[in-house]
């Protein structure tokens, strides 16, 4: 992204619960070298991270607690067919409310939810921006790591995009005893918002989580000092090797 988001769409940003996530990437820099080093410890099987200090991987609280996006809601999936997409861009993308939609859009496709075509997102995203209320009360959250784990499974020494507030993972496990998580620092603390610790279980619980056809599954069970919690030998892990070989992109395939 160019720069911050005009004020002038701010509301609507807000409203649809993208606000924070518009405006902590503008003037970060992302490390390749750091990036790339941690890819190379990336198992696929368990989707974590192999660190001298143990397992360790992205988790929803890491993404709710540094995106901001809502994540206890409703899966996002649905139809991703359309007669024409023209006429829909046409009615969506025009004028002020619009233009919010196109920022989340490329947002979507620029840094949340990137892949390898780099420069394209697939319009399915928009016609979840109709209501921007409605907005608010998806999973984007879920959607967002879902995403995250498919393509680090599918591209794992390509897919560097990762997103910005998630480039340094939990780089501070290492220093941190079974009794303190890093959220837990005051400095760290004071920047978050208290109404995203009112629910804590929705970090920790082991789900699928859901992004119209990708299913990837939360095994918390594997990283359970992410959390303040003692590791125990994990199961062994759930792994959709059919699923994975999935790819709609460049269908019109509901």
């Amino acid at each position: 992204m160019s720069g911050p988001p005009s004020p002038l769409i701010e509301n609507y940003l807000r409203e649809a619960g993208f606000w924070h996530a518009a405006t902590i990437g503008w003037g970060c820099k992302l490390d390749p070298k750091l990036i790339s080093a941690l890819i190379e410890r990336w198992r696929p099987e368990t989707y974590t991270f192999h660190l001298p200090c143990g397992e360790c991987t992205i988790t929803l609280e890491d993404v709710q607690l540094q995106l901001r996006l809502p994540v206890d809601g409703s899966a996002l999936t649905g139809s991703v067919q359309s007669t024409d997409w023209g006429a829909i861009c046409y009615d969506l993308l025009v004028e002020r409310i619009r233009y919010a939609r196109a920022y989340i859009l490329e947002m979507t496709g620029g840094y949340l939810m990137p892949d390898l075509s780099r420069n394209l997102v697939h319009l399915r995203w928009m016609l979840k921006l109709v209501d921007f209320r409605a907005v608010g009360e998806l999973s984007w959250e879920s959607a967002v790591l879902a995403t995250l784990y498919w393509e680090m499974w599918n591209h794992p020494t390509s897919y560097i995009r990762i997103p910005t507030a998630l480039e340094n993972i939990r780089l501070l496990l290492n220093q941190r005893s079974e009794e303190q998580t890093p959220y837990e620092e005051p400095a760290i603390r004071a920047v978050i918002l208290e109404e995203f610790f009112q629910n804590l279980n929705i970090w920790h619980v082991k789900v699928p989580l859901v992004n119209y056809f990708i299913v990837e599954m939360h095994q918390t069970d594997r990283v359970l000092r992410q959390f303040g919690f003692r590791q125990l030998i994990p199961e062994k892990p759930e792994v959709f090797d059919e699923q994975h070989k999935i790819d709609l992109r460049l269908t019109n395939t509901n």
